[in-house]
Formats: structure tokens, C-alpha cells, sequence
């Protein structure tokens, strides 16, 4: 268990903007920093940072919280597991109880998947390193690689023993549980229901996700034997899904972000060697065809990719298809080919660090243009094969959501296919018309269906919406937003005044010592709150006030209680705010701000609520008065229900006469 100054302390150092900026590319919008949201697929940013809250939120899903919430919900962390990122992040020193067999065994499933995982992997790092035979073969192999050991470290490169059932035996000495370690690929089960070692006798290269945990792993052989496949990896699993992940993205994305330029490779080496070389804002897909997970991956951090291909013309004319979903994801795309049949391995091998950097940056060419090139190549000068190149072309183009860069593209491959531009054009309008009608038929059979088209890129129905109405946290399918009570709102309203000025001073009575938070909660001590949140969060703040505190927003949005943060969030999230440059003098523009009237803020809010509490109060009595009561009795209610009638009166007409600028 970790103690709570450490978890205060790690909160207190944690930057939002530091946190989410290691996954997400953000840019400045006025005071906000705004950019892709890392929880659903859009086109437009809605995502929002605040800097100053510590908070962030995405007007689009609906997902919000601080900079464990981020964690947590990026990486499916525990709390536990959030706060031990993040202390490892700064460095802050955290005390880690072992854990036992039983207790590793106990956890939840996918947590235990992430720890055999990361076992294994020191399990593989050790006996490169530490054993014998690991230093001779699998230590030997890299250096003849020409990886350097610091570089060896860094990737956490490894050896599997060739012995059937090396890891299998540890892992069970270990604690770990034989469906687990099938379950991620580590052991293969025979006939018997015995298990044995996937990667025996392979130099291992581990594959890390996003914040750094090891989640499956690649397996290279040592033997010549041409029937043993030179690559074994990790099959799909809880924790590993192929599609979605990128080599190296881990140790690339700063760089990536830095640059504003990701490098597309092949393979785990040419990963590594370019690491070497220096060029770090690199990634590989794995030897899989490019996946649309993959891409978004990438487009979080930068718009412009790099292929490098080696120089099998071959593969390349293969992979030029796939390479088509970059363009329709809105990235600006080159590719670089390497000379002689190099692939970036062997060329960073023979030229040298200086040499290979200079190549790749002076050596790229735009997709489209280089595309159109390759297929000439092969047409020569027949019709129906140049008519076939113009097609696939403009086909490609048709992808590209800029229409600037479509209209430039145009132009150019108008002179490159010999063709008149108008032509080009007209080609592909009709593949967009084509494309459009396909689509409106499939969310026509859809809607027959019963299926129903929500945009992401809209804001929320209401800020008030709990995660689970705006089906964030659970399905990834939007929900139909729930309405809410003007009741519930008003109570709600009340939170938002307590977060956002609970510690600003009360000017407008008595010696103006006393902070808002105090003075509200005092003047509706009768009131009760039946929205659960808001009463969670009150309770905190008259708890509180005991000792004469009074907690700031940052207290609730780093609730462990869902609601209270999520509550929390929106009521101190904005989507817009005012730009410091309104108020300047050279514009002499001026815009009010809510806290300049916040007498009349306050004072509503509790005449509201009062007013509330009377009308209730009131149809409670009507009700009564249904009852077949004693004269008495009957006399005794009128005289309260007159009296509730009375002060409710009152309120409506202080509210008519208040008047919120």
C-alpha cells in the first residue's frame, strides 16, 4: 500500500500538461493547450488541457479528469498502478511491498497478464547478461550487430534459452499460473496438456506500449535450419493487440513530437540501428501491413510520416496500397528509398551515423509523385496501362482531405501524366460521388436498422453528465444522454460556486474575512441534496470547514470516487475562455468576468435553492391537506402552508429584483 504523503506528493508534482503531452501532440489555443483526443478517433481536436486546473477534458466523448485519471484510463491502470507511473516519471521515490506468489496470483487478470509479461522480460534480459551461454550466443549476436550495450539496455533486448520448458519451470517456481502464460503467448501447450517455451533458442526483442509496459515480444533465430521460421511473435491477447501498436513507439515519441516528423520503418532492427544512429523519432510496424490503429497512433503526435523502404521494388509496389490509409487519415506522407537493396540496418551499417542522416533528410520524395513514378515505370507507353496508372492515382488523391493539397496534387501529376488537368478532375469528382452514394447506402441500411449516427466532434448535450450517461468508461458506443431535474441542476450549480470561488472572500458583508464556501453552506444548512455527487462534495466542504479549511477544485478532480471527480471536472472545465489580449490596452476592449459579480452569484444561487426547498415544502402540505384531517390539524397546516407561501413569495420577488450581469 502506498503511504498517502507519497500519493499527496505525486499529485503536487505531476503537470497535466507534462503527463498528457508524452501521448498527445498539443498545441496552444489562448489560455488552454487543445489537440487529438487519445479516447476516440477524430479529425477535429476537441481535446482540452488545462494548465492552470490540472485538468483535461474532450468535448467530444465527454472524457475528463486529472493526471492520474489520464494514466488510468490510457493504460487501464489501478489508482495504485497510476500513482507508481507517475512517481516513476519524477523520480519520486515510492515504497514497493513484494509481493508473494498468492498474491501476484490473486490479482485482477489483465494486471497479472502485465506482470508475468514484464517477469518474462527480465527473465530473457538476465540470461543475456548473466548466464553463460546468453553472453556467447545471444550477447554475441548483437555485438555482431553492431548494437552497441547501452543501446542493448535501452531496448531491453534479450536470450531465450534452447531448452524446452527454461521459462516455463521459472515462471511456475514464480507463481505464475500456466493459463496466464499460454494466454500471452510465452508457452505453447502440447497434446498432453504440458507446456513448452515459445522463444527457446531466439534473441528476444521485447515490445513495449505507450507508457513503457512490456506487452509481448518478438523472437529472432540464431539456426541456419531454413524449415525453422526466422521470426516468432507473440500472438494476440488481452494485453497485446497487434493491430494497435508500433515498435519503438515508446522510446519515439518525444522525439516524434519534437520533430513533428515520424519515421516508418519494417523490422525491430532497423528500429534499433537508427536509435543508434541518433534518429530516434522512428517506429516499425512490425512486419504486419499498416493497420488503421496504427495510423492514429501516429497522427497523435505528428501529420508527417516518412516511409523508408529498402529497396526491393518488388515489396514496394506491394505495400504502395496500404501506404493509401495515411493519405485518407489526413497525413502528409514521403517515402525514401535506400540504394543497392539497403534497408535502413544495413545502410546506416555501411555509410556511417553522419552519412545515413543526411541521406534520409535530403533524399525524400512526396508519395503521391513518387507513387506515380513507380507505376509509370511499368506502363511505358501503353494505353490501358497508363489509363489503369491515372486511375490509381487519382484514386489516391480522392483520399486526401485537404482540398489544397488535392488541387496541388493535381496540377503537378498533370504534367507528370501527361494528361490535361480538367480530366484529372473530372475523374475524381466521380470517385467522390461514387464514394458519397456508397456511403449514404450504408447509413440508409443502417438506419432502417435502427442505428443511430452520433458525431463525436459534437460537444455534449449538457455538462452535467456523468461518464456512464455519456458512455465513457465502459462501451465505446455513445449513449442517449439522460436529462437532468432543474432541481438537480441547481444543486449542481451550487457545487460549481463552492469549486470555482469557494475560497474567495464574502466583500459584500461583515468584515469580508470570510470565504464564500462558509458563507453559502451556512445559508442553506436546511437544504438537503439528493443528487449523490453534489452531496458527497458539500459534505467534504462542511467536513472541512470544521477546521477552518476549505478545499480548492484540484481536492475533488483528484477524488478516487468517480463521480465526485467527474462532477468535479465539469464544473471547472471550459471550453472556451477569454483571451488575455481582449483586455489589452491597445484594443481597449473589455469583457466582463463572472467573478466580478459574484454578490449577485452567490446570493441567486441561494434564493434558488431556498425557493426550491419552499415549493417543495408547499406540495408536501397540499398533499396533507388531501387527507382527511381534524378541524385542528387542517387549521395547523393552512397556517404553515400560508407562511411557506409567504417566504416563497418573498424569494420570487428577490430573485426578479436580482440581476446577474
Amino acid at each position: 500500500m502506498i503511504a498517502k504523503e507519497t500519493i499527496d506528493k505525486v499529485l503536487d508534482t505531476a503537470r497535466i500538461d507534462e503527463v498528457v503531452g508524452d501521448f498527445v501532440d498539443l498545441k496552444k489555443r489562448g489560455t488552454s493547450l487543445i489537440g487529438k483526443c487519445p479516447f476516440h478517433n477524430e479529425k477535429t481536436p476537441s481535446f482540452h488541457v488545462s494548465v492552470s486546473k490540472g485538468i483535461y477534458k474532450c468535448f467530444g466523448c465527454g472524457a475528463a479528469g486529472d493526471a492520474v485519471k489520464f494514466v488510468m484510463e490510457l493504460e487501464k491502470f489501478s489508482y495504485p498502478e497510476a500513482i507508481r507511473y507517475l512517481a516513476n516519471k519524477y523520480h519520486i521515490e515510492i515504497e514497493e511491498v513484494e509481493r508473494t506468489p498468492e498474491q501476484i496470483a490473486a490479482q485482477d487478470k489483465r494486471e497479472s497478464l502485465f506482470v508475468l509479461s514484464q517477469w518474462a522480460s527480465k527473465f530473457f534480459k538476465e540470461n543475456l547478461w548473466e548466464t553463460e551461454l546468453g553472453q556467447s550466443i545471444g550477447l554475441s549476436y548483437f555485438k555482431e550487430r553492431g548494437y552497441r550495450e547501452d543501446i542493448i539496455k535501452k531496448f531491453e533486448l534479450g536470450y531465450s534459452p534452447d531448452q524446452w520448458t527454461a521459462l516455463v519451470d521459472e515462471a511456475k517456481r514464480a507463481g505464475f499460473q500456466s493459463e496466464y502464460l499460454k494466454e500471452i503467448g510465452l508457452a505453447i501447450e502440447r497434446d498432453d496438456h504440458s507446456l513448452y517455451d515459445r522463444f527457446r533458442g531466439r534473441v528476444i526483442f521485447p515490445i513495449h506500449n505507450l507508457t513503457g509496459r512490456v506487452i509481448g515480444f518478438g523472437g529472432r533465430t540464431l539456426k541456419t535450419d531454413k524449415s525453422v521460421p526466422k521470426y516468432v511473435n507473440s500472438p494476440e491477447s488481452e494485453i497485446y493487440h497487434k493491430s494497435d501498436v508500433l515498435y519503438g513507439i515508446y522510446f519515439a515519441k518525444k522525439a516524434i513530437m519534437d520533430a513533428d516528423l515520424c519515421y516508418l520503418v519494417e523490422g525491430y532492427a532497423d528500429v534499433i540501428a537508427m536509435h543508434q544512429a541518433g534518429v530516434e523519432n522512428v517506429v516499425a510496424s512490425s512486419g504486419t501491413s499498416l493497420t488503421t490503429g496504427q495510423i492514429r497512433l501516429i497522427s497523435r503526435f505528428t501529420k508527417n510520416v516518412v516511409i523508408l523502404y529498402d529497396g526491393d521494388e518488388a515489396g514496394i509496389k506491394a505495400s504502395l496500397r496500404g501506404t493509401d490509409m495515411l493519405l485518407e487519415e489526413g497525413l502528409n506522407v514521403k517515402v525514401l528509398l535506400f540504394p543497392d537493396g539497403n534497408d535502413p540496418d544495413s545502410y546506416v551499417k555501411q555509410v556511417g551515423s553522419a552519412a545515413f542522416k543526411e541521406y534520409i533528410e535530403q533524399h525524400q520524395e512526396d508519395f503521391i509523385f513518387y507513387k506515380t513514378h513507380i507505376l509509370l515505370k511499368d506502363a511505358h507507353d501503353d494505353p490501358i496501362k497508363r489509363a489503369e496508372v491515372i486511375r490509381e492515382v487519382v484514386q489516391s488523391i480522392a483520399l486526401i482531405p485537404d482540398e489544397i493539397k488535392v488541387s496541388l496534387f493535381i496540377r503537378q501529376c498533370s504534367t507528370l501524366l501527361d494528361i490535361e488537368e480538367r480530366v484529372l478532375l473530372s475523374e475524381l469528382n466521380k470517385m467522390r460521388i461514387s464514394k458519397a452514394r456508397s456511403q449514404e447506402k450504408k447509413a440508409q441500411a443502417a438506419s432502417k436498422q435502427g442505428a443511430v449516427t452520433v458525431s463525436p466532434q459534437e460537444p455534449p448535450a449538457d455538462l452535467f453528465l456523468t461518464d456512464e450517461e455519456r458512455g465513457v468508461g465502459g462501451s465505446n458506443e455513445p449513449t442517449v444522454a439522460t436529462s437532468f431535474t432543474s432541481d438537480i441542476l441547481q444543486e449542481r450549480e451550487i457545487i460549481r460556486i463552492l469549486l470555482n470561488y469557494g475560497q474567495e472572500l464574502v466583500t459584500w458583508e461583515g468584515d469580508g474575512d470570510t470565504p464564500v464556501a462558509p458563507y453559502l453552506l451556512g445559508s442553506i444548512e436546511d437544504v438537503t441534496f439528493e443528487d449523490a455527487a453534489s452531496a458527497k462534495i458539500v459534505e467534504e466542504f462542511r467536513r472541512k470547514a470544521e477546521n477552518f479549511e476549505v478545499p480548492d477544485a484540484k481536492y475533488f478532480v483528484s477524488s478516487q470516487d468517480p463521480e465526485v471527480s467527474a462532477l468535479a471536472i465539469d464544473c471547472v472545465a471550459s471550453k472556451y475562455e477569454v483571451s488575455p489580449k481582449w483586455n489589452d490596452e491597445k484594443r481597449k476592449i473589455y469583457v466582463s468576468q463572472e467573478i466580478e459579480h459574484l454578490k449577485d452569484l452567490v446570493i441567486q444561487a441561494i434564493y434558488r435553492i431556498k425557493k426550491r426547498k419552499f415549493e417543495r415544502e408547499m406540495f408536501r402540505v397540499r398533499e396533507e391537506l388531501k387527507k382527511n384531517l381534524s378541524p385542528e390539524d387542517m387549521e395547523i397546516e393552512l397556517h404553515k402552508y400560508q407562511k411557506l407561501k409567504e417566504a416563497e413569495k418573498m424569494l420570487g420577488q428577490l430573485l426578479g429584483n436580482t440581476v446577474v450581469k
